[in-house]
């Protein structure tokens, strides 16, 4: 008998590991937070530098059949979004692998578009999906500087450097240079998005001007493909015996991702640096938490 089971056992070796009875692993990768170039320390943004390691990583299980991605993102960069959904694209197409994508809280504006990326999106019932639009942001300080008896100084070579100066009267030949910016932007967005989901697109008027839905209405605007859990779906794909293997940033001995960016850029003095970088963290925090709260999280 012993010798049977060991026989047994070797030939097992030889049989691909999705034909084995232990069951398929499929690489789980988590995309959570603000879409921003850069991140501050010890906070979790995304950004194609930050997240292709990850994504290669994911891609290189060659037996697994899939890669799952959970996002939870409000939006941010349209071009560090695009730039994900495109590193996602080519790694399936290189790697033949589906791409299934589980929403959790949020997948809006930019981390829709990042979703989109999936061959199918799953979400949950009360997830918020959508907010296909462009915004852009500011305060105009024109009033306050007076107040405050401070004199604007500004120098430049080039009638157009100071567009749309806080601190500056705004002009409508700048709000609409950026209008026709957003247009540009929106549409790039509306041509992906048209792209991936194709046919399965409800008619609606609302679709493209920025509304965002619940999981629920997501599905049957055709923005979503499903209900489903990350856990559940997989079993239903590939049997009860499925593994989920997650795919991390590697940390170092004190739970830090590695590798550390300088706060202030190379060669800045360490007090400059120091500075520099809360200031910065300051305000990206500000944006992302901005970015959570527009939809109610």
């Amino acid at each position: 008998m012993k010798v049977t089971v060991r026989v047994a056992n070797f030939l097992k070796t030889f049989v691909p590991k999705r034909f084995r009875k232990e069951g398929v692993e499929i690489p789980v990768v988590r995309l959570s937070g603000a879409i921003m170039a850069s991140g501050g320390i010890g906070r979790q943004t995304l950004s194609v530098a930050s997240v292709a390691p990850l994504l290669e990583r994911a891609f290189a299980h060659k037996s697994a059949p899939a890669v799952a991605i959970v996002v939870n993102s409000p939006g941010g960069s349209p071009v560090q979004s695009r730039l994900i959904h495109k590193r996602i694209r080519d790694l399936a197409h290189q790697k033949k692998k589906r791409v299934l994508v589980f929403v959790e809280d949020v997948a809006a504006s930019g981390g829709y578009m990042i979703a989109c990326a999936g061959d199918e999106i799953m979400v949950d019932p009360s997830s918020i999906v959508g907010s296909i639009g462009v915004v852009s942001g500011s305060f105009g300080f024109v009033e306050a500087i007076g107040k405050l008896g401070i004199e604007r100084r500004v120098h430049t070579a080039g009638k157009n450097k100071v567009t749309l100066d806080p601190f500056q009267p705004e002009k409508p030949e700048d709000v609409e240079r950026l209008k026709a910016l957003q247009l540009d932007v929106h549409q790039t967005f509306i041509d992906l998005v048209c792209e991936r989901r194709g046919g399965k697109l409800a008619e609606n008027d609302d679709l493209f001007t920025g509304l965002f839905w619940s999981g629920r209405q997501g599905v049957e605007l055709g923005l979503v493909d499903r209900i489903g859990d990350l856990h559940g779906t997989l079993r239903e794909l590939y049997g009860d015996k499925v593994r989920t293997k997650l795919v991390a940033a590697k940390t170092g001995l004190l739970g830090r991702v590695r590798p550390g960016i300088g706060l202030a850029g190379e060669g800045a003095d360490l007090g400059t640096s120091i500075g520099a970088g809360a200031v910065s963290q300051a305000g990206s925090i500000l944006e992302e938490r901005a970015l959570f709260a527009r939809y109610g999280l």
